[in-house]
């Protein structure tokens, strides 16, 4: 009986070793998992925006100033650093998106090879109303090459006749020059086409993101002749358009040239069908080698998370548009999971000094409510174009927002920002919506130049945005030397 103890005892101790190590393996992952949950006291917490693929620059900030931080006697208990990952990356490869900057599948499909497309089609004059005003416009962006070949105005007489004096303009949005123009009178009104008078333009290739406007103006707006957007077909060409009609009754979502809404319409060609279909071909094979590239990221992201403990992932999808959403999250996160009195928002490519930025909340007094501590842009004019394009927000100029490459607020700030998430709208950046929604709040500004807007360097500066991996060494490698991060004197590194 002995015997068989002794042969079993080596079993035994085997599985308990395995249960042991099962356990707490399992208890491993549920901290990873829950490790950014765990609550802890700083009086300042730091929360770096960072995209999904950032690895190195996270690598260089972890070797620079927050490796700083984390081996200073003092520092590692007043600073806590978290970066702000979104949790989910975009399963649209970046060729198949409408644009780069966020998760919208470019949705082409069916293009007409050869043959001229109508962008809209009104299927009775019934449908046709004198205008109200003197200018109308249409706005439309390019998400494939075409080429606009003739322009197009509403028939104003009974018969289908056209009588009036009317311009039509094809503009680059926020571009004074026309690209294209034709004007139409009753002896020169070019060529009636399904109930459309069209005349022909000089060709040009629009390219791909080309953001137009279409404007038809007369000095008489009893020439102009309108239609409901409801009340007409319209064509995209199989998703080679998107056209941004506005309804009556809303608010158009930019500075338009004139009343949103139709007055006629245009034909064009689809540039280079072939690379279209070409590119529609090969779309399911990159979308699932993305899928694959993206469950590696995953594993990646897992274990860089485990190996540091200083990620905070957030549920949304990774992109620049959905930077608003991913810091509003992380403020939810914060007032859940973290004791502090002052929180500092920065970015991934961005040096900061922390023995100053500490040094001014101690000598400055910035200890405070309702405060927010920054470099404040004023009166800074709203994008309708490009990366920074806000459609959404309809005034001419922004509130006064903080540069991005860092501010500090008071906890009882991000406690209403969390508070009201949900409810809060997201727009193009995270800096011009922070000062959107600072607006409602009215915070006691404290303006300081020392965080830098562009990608400069003084040796007093606060921050600097913008920089490589190998800049953030090279920044924190100067400062550590000579305490200069814009150069050292002759014979130092």
């Amino acid at each position: 009986m002995r015997s068989l103890v002794l042969l079993l005892c080596p079993c035994v101790v085997a599985v308990v070793v395995h249960l042991w190590l099962v356990a707490n393996r399992t208890a491993f992952l549920l901290d990873l998992k829950d490790s950014d949950r765990q609550p802890y006291s700083r009086e300042v917490l730091v929360g770096v925006l960072s995209a999904r693929q950032h690895y190195a620059l996270r690598d260089a900030i972890r070797e620079t100033w927050l490796g700083y931080i984390r081996e200073h006697p003092q520092f590692r208990h007043r600073v806590a650093v978290k970066f702000i990952i979104g949790r989910h990356g975009c399963p649209i490869p970046e060729e198949d998106r409408e644009d780069p900057y966020s998760c919208t599948l470019l949705n082409l499909t069916d293009p007409v090879n050869g043959q001229e497309v109508e962008v809209l089609s009104v299927p009775d004059a019934s449908v046709l109303v004198p205008s109200e005003v003197s200018v109308v416009s249409l706005d439309f962006k390019v998400l494939h090459p075409v080429v606009i070949t003739r322009l197009g105005v509403f028939p104003d007489g009974p018969n289908l006749e056209f009588r009036g004096n009317v311009t039509v303009k094809l503009f680059q949005v926020d571009q004074e020059e026309a690209v294209v123009t034709a004007r139409f009178s009753p002896i020169s009104a070019g060529a009636n086409v399904n109930g459309v008078w069209y005349k022909p333009v000089e060709q040009f290739i629009l390219p791909r993101g080309f953001e137009g406007t279409l404007v038809w103006e007369s000095l008489d707006s009893t020439d102009l002749m309108t239609a409901n957007v409801s009340r007409v077909q319209l064509n995209n060409g199989g998703g080679v358009l998107k056209l941004s009609s506005v309804e009556e009754g809303t608010l158009p979502h930019r500075s338009a040239l004139g009343f949103p809404g139709l007055a006629g319409g245009f034909t064009f060609s689809i540039y280079d069908v072939e690379a279209l279909l070409e590119m529609l071909r090969g779309r399911q094979a990159r979308l699932d080698d993305h899928a694959s590239r993206l469950r590696q990221e995953d594993e990646v992201l897992e274990q860089e998370s485990r190996r540091h403990g200083d990620m905070v992932f957030v549920d949304v999808v990774d992109t620049y548009r959905n930077v608003p959403s991913k810091l509003l999250q992380f403020y939810k996160w914060s007032i859940g999971n973290a004791d502090f009195s002052l929180l500092l928002k920065t970015d991934d490519d961005c040096y900061i000094d922390v023995d100053a930025v500490l040094m001014k909340i101690d000598h400055k007094g910035l200890r405070r409510s309702n405060f927010w501590w920054g470099n404040f842009r004023q009166s800074w004019a709203v994008d309708r174009v490009g990366k920074w394009q806000e459609l959404e927000y309809a005034s001419p100029a922004y509130p006064a927002f903080a540069c991005g490459s860092g501010y500090v607020v008071s906890r009882d700030l991000v406690e209403w920002l969390a508070s009201n998430a949900e409810k809060l709208k997201a727009y193009q950046g995270e800096d011009v919506s922070m000062g959107i929604w600072m607006a409602a709040v009215g915070p006691r500004k404290y303006q300081d130049s020392g965080w830098l807007c562009e990608k400069e360097c003084f040796v007093d500066m606060l921050s600097s945005p913008q920089h490589s991996a190998e800049e953030l060494r090279s920044l924190w490698d100067r400062r550590r030397v000579c305490g200069d991060p814009c150069g050292c004197p002759w014979g130092h590194p």
